[in-house]
């Protein structure tokens, strides 16, 4: 055995095997939501002892322990070139909505879809929910999808429409989404919550959030409650970025957009949730209409992707270049 695979064989595979957790210690974690090595990698050591009432160093110990498991560490430049050459990419179904991401929907971060009503971000969801589950060689990662909406806009018949498109099995590609309906923000954030534990036990790798602001907005009206909103938004933001990097998962986000009656030249709409949305995401995609079932999809916002546009039309099998029809 080399010393890389002897260095695997030793690295711990439950929360069990962390140096520190015994019987005891393991069940408090469990019990406080703590099940998976992934969950107390992501937590702070602070929140592991209020949650558990085991000492604040004993759970400094475990929390470092779990980050050592998942090779959270200091890292080079180079390391991390190596890194971003394996990061996988889920197929939009429309090559020139790909080329404009890069070559597809990247795991590891968030993408945020935005725009008014109709413009396409929802068939987008239902589209990736169904590709994801291709295998490698077509452009998915043979992997399940996890469906949170919060508006009630999911549709099954949709599922089934865009899955005979691909030649596959609606019964079969449907058993592989897990829909949840977000009843309020909180609710919101413990589905999130809750995926921690999930997803280590299947074979996820797509989380939609599909409105990521609708809750917010309709919890948190008016200026006077606007901090508490946005604090509870970063919050949310920032889980949903640690379980796409902790799991190598694509988290895709719809987002509305607002009028600005101060802009006068240009576009009058903003996408909803300000600096706090604009900054999370690692790719920001606005969607428009056009003339008939053509939509424009444009890039403002990713550090490793040029600014550019791509056509794309939605049809009765789901999201396809212009050009198909």
């Amino acid at each position: 055995m080399s010393g890389e695979q002897e260095s695997e064989a030793k690295k711990p595979k439950d929360i069990s095997e962390l140096p520190g957790v015994g019987a005891t210690t393991a069940e408090k974690l469990v019990q406080a939501g703590y099940a998976t090595i992934e969950a107390i990698a992501v937590a702070t050591p602070m929140e592991i002892a209020q949650a558990t009432g085991i000492p604040l160093q004993t759970a400094q110990r475990i929390v470092d322990a779990a980050r050592a498991a998942l090779d959270i560490r200091f890292k080079t430049a180079l390391e991390l070139k190596k890194e971003r050459m394996t990061i996988r990419k889920i197929t939009t179904s429309s090559k020139a909505l790909d080329d404009l991401l890069g070559g597809g929907i990247e795991t590891k971060q968030i993408t945020e879809f935005f725009g008014e009503f109709g413009t396409g971000k929802t068939q987008i969801c239902h589209q990736l929910a169904v590709n994801v589950q291709l295998p490698d060689d077509k452009g998915g990662l043979g992997a399940k999808a996890v469906y949170i909406d919060t508006e009630g806009t999911f549709r099954w018949e949709r599922i089934e429409q865009i899955a005979r498109g691909l030649n596959l099995d609606p019964d079969q590609v449907m058993d592989n989404i897990y829909w949840v309906r977000a009843i309020n923000s909180h609710h919101q954030m413990a589905i999130v919550d809750q995926l921690f534990s999930l997803m280590s036990k299947d074979n996820i790798r797509l989380v939609v959030v599909d409105s990521l602001t609708s809750h917010f907005r309709a919890e948190f009206p008016g200026r006077e409650n606007l901090a508490s909103r946005q604090q509870l938004l970063n919050r949310h933001l920032h889980q949903l970025l640690r379980l796409a990097e902790v799991y190598d998962a694509a988290v895709i986000v719809t987002n509305q957009v607002m009028a600005r009656p101060d802009v006068f030249y240009g576009d009058p709409t903003a996408a909803v949730g300000g600096n706090v949305v604009a900054h999370a995401p690692g790719v920001r995609v606005q969607l428009k209409k056009s003339r008939g079932n053509k939509r424009i999809a444009r890039v403002v916002d990713a550090p490793h992707l040029p600014e550019g546009e791509a056509v794309f039309v939605i049809t009765e099998y789901g999201i396809r270049d212009a050009e198909e029809e």
